[in-house]
């Protein structure tokens, strides 16, 4: 909205109205007002939720030996994330960016699906909350409708590079097709050429090989929402463990839309030219700051939890951010926590089954989430289950130094996945 009034105001030449033109300036105001959002707002918020005894659920001793001390702390504190996510976006971003519209479309549908989730867990006593369908289908639902209007939309396209060599078979120059076109290219990370047409794996279907390759698109659209989303819930079970990744991951994702959206930074590093993705550093600027804004509160000890309001709706930010940019590929390493933390409960869950049908109670790891197997105590195992990681780790570790050990090992994949556009 401001942005719009001081490019109106800048007709009359007032003074310091030709700012809001640069992506740097209302990025970095939004950075700052989501900071201050975040700290203002979550103050009252947390306030409310503890004169209201809006508590999270008593959480298990068994799975958290530090749960003792976190008795009659407030959840839901998504709803200061998406707040603070959202005033900083309509007042400083372009709204009728196309990219714009699906990041607070997607803002506020999966805050909704996980603010019924927690209001099912705190006001009905329901200790799973939402079921697990329910959840699938809201998040598959979001996926279908970005996938789809990315399909369709005429304002979603994109300048393909291409690869030109000059006349003395020395030098290759990178530069992008004049004309803006709807692509199926997405990048993959360590490959020279590294475009991949998701038409091309459709190929075998011949003169429907680009259809087929937009219903592969839309398909991979909703896995990696799905996907993501669920590895941030699953991650959120320390204090500060979600919020510190997310925000680390939305630098990695605010500095490829950057160079996404400037046509020179995206030939330097053989990229697609995404026009009009600069509108998503501002978004992703003010999600960052709502992240660390965030931490002011939720650092151990946490004075609030997130919940799912907060980490379904992180997940999918990260998720249709990462397919907008055509930058899907590069998140089993930007997002490796993320990753790590959803297949470790696969695997502990499918191996104890597989087991169980011989009669065998065994469980690979100590506790899933992976987080949770650095803090188990060997009192706290099931003395009726054999462990195949029972020694690992040697010793357990207070939440706040392995929260600290996987901010870390995130900026470490940030870093690794922004190489990897130099690397191949």
């Amino acid at each position: 909205m401001l942005y719009y009034l001081f490019r109106f105001l800048e007709q009359f030449n007032i003074p310091g109205s030709h700012l809001w033109s640069y992506i740097s300036f209302r990025s970095l105001l939004a950075l700052i007002l989501s900071l201050i959002i975040s700290a203002w707002f979550g103050e009252y918020f947390i306030k409310y939720m503890r004169r209201k005894k809006y508590f999270e659920t008593e959480r298990d001793p068994s799975i958290d030996p530090f749960g003792v001390e976190k008795k009659g702390v407030p959840t839901m504190g998504g709803i200061i994330i998406i707040v603070a996510i959202l005033v900083p976006v309509l007042l400083l971003g372009r709204l009728r960016n196309i990219y714009l519209l699906l990041m607070i479309a997607t803002t506020l549908w999966l805050g909704f699906l996980g603010f019924m989730d927690d209001y099912i867990k705190i006001f009905k006593g329901i200790k799973d909350g939402l079921k697990g369908r329910y959840k699938i289908v809201g998040q598959v639902s979001i996926g279908f409708i970005v996938g789809l209007t990315l399909w369709l939309s005429p304002d979603a396209v994109v300048r393909e590079n291409v690869n030109v060599v000059q006349p003395d078979n020395q030098e290759v120059v990178v530069k992008h097709k004049p004309e803006a076109v709807k692509s199926l290219q997405t990048t993959i990370p360590f490959i020279k050429n590294h475009n991949l047409n998701y038409s091309n794996v459709m190929k075998f279907l011949g003169d429907y090989k680009v259809a087929a390759g937009w219903v592969f698109f839309v398909l991979m659209t909703i896995l990696v929402v799905t996907a993501v989303s669920n590895g941030a819930n699953l991650n959120d079970g320390m204090d500060g463990m979600c919020a510190g990744n997310s925000a680390i991951i939305g630098v990695a994702l605010a500095i490829l839309a950057y160079v996404s959206s400037h046509i020179i930074y995206s030939a330097y590093f053989d990229i697609m030219y995404i026009p009009g993705s600069e509108e998503l550093v501002v978004f992703l600027f003010a999600f960052i700051g709502a992240m660390i804004g965030f931490l002011w509160y939720n650092a151990y000890p946490a004075q609030i939890f997130m919940g799912d309001t907060g980490s379904l709706t992180i997940g999918g930010i990260i998720g249709v951010c990462a397919v907008i940019i055509h930058k899907e590929l590069l998140l089993p390493i930007l997002c490796g926590i993320f990753f790590v933390e959803s297949l470790s409960v696969i695997i502990q869950t499918q191996w104890f089954k597989l087991q169980k049908r011989k009669g065998k109670r065994v469980r690979v790891f100590r506790a899933t989430p992976i987080h949770d197997t650095f803090r188990k105590l060997d009192s706290q195992l099931d003395p009726t289950s054999t462990y195949v990681l029972k020694k690992w780790p040697h010793r357990p570790f207070h939440e706040s130094k392995i929260t600290v050990r996987f901010w870390i090992t995130t900026i470490i994949l940030a870093a690794l996945t922004i190489i990897t556009l130099k690397i191949r």
